[in-house]
């Protein structure tokens, strides 16, 4: 079977750890411009050629032509989003963009000095925020924008730089559960009997204040 893009990137006992875009209301807050943008040079065709309908075949013609132009840039918005990824590995972040040619930035975790996070209240009720990693080499920063689900992305980073730093093989390092996993494996815990109900509600909520 042939690689994939990214797998092609990885080197010998390296393995993905967490793959991430840029959240998807960045590309639904372009598309909706895209689509204003269609809908009234429609409605300017039909407006023209109503009140010239002599030329009603000429301005459909331009029409066409023009309203061509957002379906063109709404087609590129979608591939430019759909080809940016944010990638974690045991080993380092990549951060590739690029359609057809392609641009591939990567921080090798060794080098990770310490690692930002900004979420406005927009951000928080939407799930997505920036990452800055701040590294020891040249470049120095590595600005991740307004990425889906950034404490995930955050904590998978970290938990991977960790591991590093701890001599852990890289074969251990894993996704981390989700919140509704790990409120899954602390219900189970309740049902033995290791945590009592008012412990079990306490951590559930702990961990329902962080989404």
């Amino acid at each position: 079977m042939a690689k994939s893009y990214i797998e092609s990137l990885l080197g010998e006992h390296e393995k993905i750890v967490l793959v991430t875009r840029q959240h998807w209301f960045m590309l639904a807050r372009a598309i909706f411009v895209e689509i204003i943008t269609i809908l009234i040079i429609f409605a300017a065709s039909i407006a023209a050629s109503i009140a010239f309908p002599l030329f009603a075949v000429l301005i459909a013609a331009i029409g066409f032509v023009i309203f061509l132009i957002p379906i063109l840039t709404m087609t590129v918005d979608i591939l430019n989003w759909s080809h940016r990824q944010y990638i974690i590995t045991n080993r380092r972040v990549i951060q590739i963009s690029g359609i057809f040619n392609k641009n591939v930035i990567d921080s090798n975790l060794e080098k990770v000095n310490d690692v930002k996070m900004n979420q406005t209240a927009m951000g928080r009720l939407f799930g997505y925020g920036d990452i800055e990693i701040l590294t020891a080499s040249e470049l120095g920063v590595n600005l991740f924008k307004r990425i889906d689900e950034p404490i995930r992305f955050k904590t998978a980073m970290m938990n991977a730089k960790e591991s590093i730093d701890r001599g852990i093989p890289s074969e251990e390092v894993s996704m981390p559960a989700s919140i509704p996993d790990l409120i899954s494996r602390l219900d189970n815990l309740r049902k033995q009997g290791i945590l009592t109900e008012e412990e079990f509600q306490q951590k559930k909520s702990e961990l329902l204040s962080k989404l």
